[in-house]
This record gives C-alpha cells, sequence and structure tokens, in this order.
C-alpha cells in the first residue's frame, strides 16, 4: 500500500459521480463498476456539497454523502437531521485520516445549516463513538413458525368490519406516504422519507436488474380508512409434496393496534406459508405476544440500529417531552466543539427549558451519550454503572432516568 499525504477530500462534482459511485462500491464490496442504469437513475439524488470524495490523483478512494432529513423526537416533533450515508475507505487508504476530514466537513456544514441531530445506520459498532455519535435505537427481527403459533387455520378475516385487500404498487405510492406520516409523527425515532424512497420500493424506479416484484396487502378499518399496509415476498420451498415456504416482510406500516394484529394474522393466514419472517421491527414490537404461543415467534436479530448525535443540545433537548418533572444540570463534553458545555434543563410534562448555565454539574457525559439518552431508549443509571456518564451528585443518573425515558422503545423503520 503506497502512502500519500496529498490525499484531497472536497465535494464531488456532479461529473465524477460515476467514480465516487465505484468507490461506494468497492468499500461495501460489490462489483466495482455500477451499470450505467443505476449511474443516470442515482444522479436523481446528487445535491452539490453532500457528496463528498477523498481522492488519490484522479481516483475515488473514499466516499460520504449526506442528505437532509427529519427525525421525530420524544412527543412527535420533527427536528432536522443531516443523515449519513455512503461512507466508505478503500482498503489501500486506511488509517489516514480520511474519514475524520470528510466527517469533520459533514457536520460542520450540518451545524452551520441549523440541523438539530446527525444520524447514520452504522455498519460495524466501533467506527462512530469517536465522532460524537450514540446509539439512540434499537430493532429486532423474528421468525415465526406458523404451524406452532397456535392460530386458528381456517381464519377467513377480521370481523369486524374491516377488510385486508391485495392491492398493487400503484395504491401503495397513493396511500403510503400519508400512513408513513401518521406513524412517524407518534414514533420516536421514525425518520420522513421522500417520493424517492416509494418510487424505489414500489418498482417505479429501478437501478438494476434484481428487483423482484413483492405482494403488498392494506387494511382498512370498518370505516374505510387505511391504517396499515405491508410488503412481502414468498419463496417456494417444498419437501416430501409439503409445503415450507416463508414469507419475509420488506416493510409493514401499521398506525393502529388493530391493525397491526390483524397483518400479521393475515400473513400467518397465506396458504403454503409456514414460516413469516418479520423484517426489521421495533425492539419492543408486539409480534410475539399477538400470538396464542408467543414461543413461536423467535429473535433472529437484536441489534443496535439508528445512532444519533447532538449538534444542538438547547434545541435537542427542547424539542422532546418529558413524562416527569424536575432540573438536570448536565456538562456535555464535545471534542469536535460542535455543542460542547454545561447546560440546565427544566422539564415537566406541560413543556421544558434548556439553556447555558455555569451552576454546578450535576452529570457529566460525552456527547455520544446524549445522542443514546435523547430518543428516551436507554438508562443513564445502567450508564454510569458502565462509566460511560459520571453523577457529580449523587441520584443525577437516576433523575435523568425519570425525565427522559419513554415507556415505549424509540424505532427507526428505515434503513439508509
Amino acid at each position: 500500500m503506497t502512502r500519500r499525504a496529498d490525499t484531497d477530500v472536497r465535494p464531488i462534482s456532479e461529473a465524477e459521480f460515476p467514480d465516487w459511485l465505484r468507490a461506494v462500491n468497492t468499500g461495501f464490496l460489490r462489483p466495482p463498476t455500477p451499470p450505467e442504469a443505476e449511474v443516470e437513475g442515482r444522479r436523481s439524488q446528487f445535491e452539490p456539497g453532500r457528496f463528498i470524495g477523498a481522492f488519490d490523483g484522479s481516483r475515488c478512494v473514499a466516499t460520504f454523502r449526506s442528505f437532509a432529513q427529519e427525525v421525530t423526537a420524544v412527543g412527535g416533533r420533527p427536528v432536522p437531521a443531516d443523515a449519513v450515508t455512503g461512507v466508505t475507505v478503500t482498503a489501500t487508504h486506511r488509517r489516514r485520516g480520511l474519514l475524520t476530514r470528510m466527517m469533520t466537513q459533514d457536520l460542520g456544514a450540518a451545524k452551520e445549516r441549523g440541523d438539530v441531530v446527525a444520524t447514520l445506520i452504522a455498519a460495524e459498532y466501533p467506527i462512530y463513538g469517536r465522532y460524537g455519535f450514540g446509539p439512540a435505537t434499537w430493532m429486532s427481527e423474528w421468525s415465526v413458525d406458523v404451524p406452532r403459533a397456535g392460530l386458528d387455520p381456517r381464519w377467513a378475516g377480521p370481523e369486524d368490519g374491516a377488510r385486508i385487500d391485495l392491492v398493487d404498487a400503484e395504491d401503495v405510492r397513493k396511500a403510503g406516504p400519508e400512513l408513513h406520516e401518521r406513524l412517524r409523527r407518534a414514533q420516536p425515532g421514525a425518520v420522513s422519507r421522500d417520493d424517492l424512497w416509494w418510487q424505489l420500493n414500489t418498482g417505479a424506479v429501478r437501478f438494476d436488474e434484481s428487483w423482484t416484484e413483492p405482494h403488498y396487502a392494506v387494511y382498512r378499518s370498518a370505516a374505510g380508512e387505511v391504517e396499515g399496509l405491508v410488503s412481502y415476498k414468498s419463496d417456494d420451498n417444498w419437501h416430501d409434496k409439503q409445503p415450507h415456504n416463508t414469507a419475509q416482510v420488506n416493510w409493514l406500516i401499521a398506525v393502529s393496534p388493530r391493525a397491526e394484529r390483524t397483518l400479521w394474522r393475515y400473513l400467518c393466514s397465506i396458504d403454503w406459508i409456514t414460516t413469516v419472517k418479520s423484517g426489521w421491527r421495533a425492539p419492543d414490537d408486539l409480534l410475539p405476544f399477538l400470538l396464542p404461543d408467543p414461543r413461536a415467534a423467535r429473535i433472529v436479530t437484536l441489534a443496535d440500529w439508528m445512532w444519533v448525535r447532538v449538534l444542538d443540545v438547547v434545541r435537542a433537548l427542547e424539542a422532546r417531552t418529558y413524562e416527569g418533572e424536575g432540573t438536570l444540570v448536565v456538562d456535555v463534553r464535545d471534542g469536535d466543539g460542535f455543542t460542547g458545555g454545561r447546560y440546565r434543563l427544566d422539564a415537566s410534562p406541560t413543556g421544558a427549558s434548556c439553556a447555558p448555565t455555569t451552576a454546578s454539574a450535576e452529570l457529566t457525559l460525552d456527547v455520544s451519550e446524549l445522542g443514546t439518552l435523547w430518543l428516551g431508549d436507554e438508562s443513564a443509571v445502567r450508564l454510569a454503572a458502565l462509566g460511560r456518564v459520571q453523577e457529580e451528585r449523587a441520584g443525577a443518573a437516576k433523575m435523568a432516568d425519570a425525565l427522559l425515558r419513554t415507556s415505549r422503545r424509540p424505532w427507526c423503520p428505515d434503513m439508509f
């Protein structure tokens, strides 16, 4: 591996996009040269200044992309976010600070734009904590053994006037965006989806030939209102003239417990399906307990998911709601200098205020730990036991939990 000190890190031009995409494919161990259809299809995502590359001569050897996003804070308020994706460093150019330089450029621009947080889905756990990110949501994947679940195989659909209907992609593009907006207004950790998301996930836009059309089912309440949608695929697996087929859920949106329950019941009732795989679900998903025998659903994946990097402590803490009432002074350490300092949070169920203060700190923590706590999933008491936050006043971590933790866990349904 050669060593060069003059690697140029900068936003790419649109003309450099194919080389940038080749470097992305190399980093993610995909065939390097992207098909022309993919290059042209992904050009619609190009935004000057938000695609960064590191160049050794004329070759792109590291990549970084961000895009505008909204993240739902606890209580339902969306906050502007800098969503980070497409991060790679080619194996020949490791350990040269290229990611640090790209990250610093992007987070600086996000801070200047007024983004409250930055977000990402971490492919590898150890990388992003050093840039102030902390795991803020988790996800679970379930595999349901349908014959064991104890469900009535004679089920013929909901009996309360509601309906399950199979629909096509055009119907999903019409009903899906509004349904998702209803979901994300109520789900801390959910993120916005643009029109391209719906185009890609219904096959209207295809970057390559790997697209396989899924099935779509919609749940309509007795009043005719769309309350749920599911996209799923199935395989064709028979042994000894017996079906052993799997329904793989791509995504399932439900804005009411009855819609969620009925969609899962529908998936488990499809002829020849003996296994249902849930796709990415919340870590405290209702799925196993919707079955007569919850043991029929087993977790196949439980992992950290969306990571959060706080860029503005005041706005982040004031954007969310609080179930308890109290005051907490936190000393936030931020080695990159974006938002460190000491802050006083006054919170109650009726509102919250946060401002810089000179009062003595009660809890000291890195900005990455604040990101972990912000959506209410993690316990400050547990982080203190791990040595990741420091109590300056006895009981401060317990007070932080009383203010910050939520009754249901946050969840981000999306990969980005």
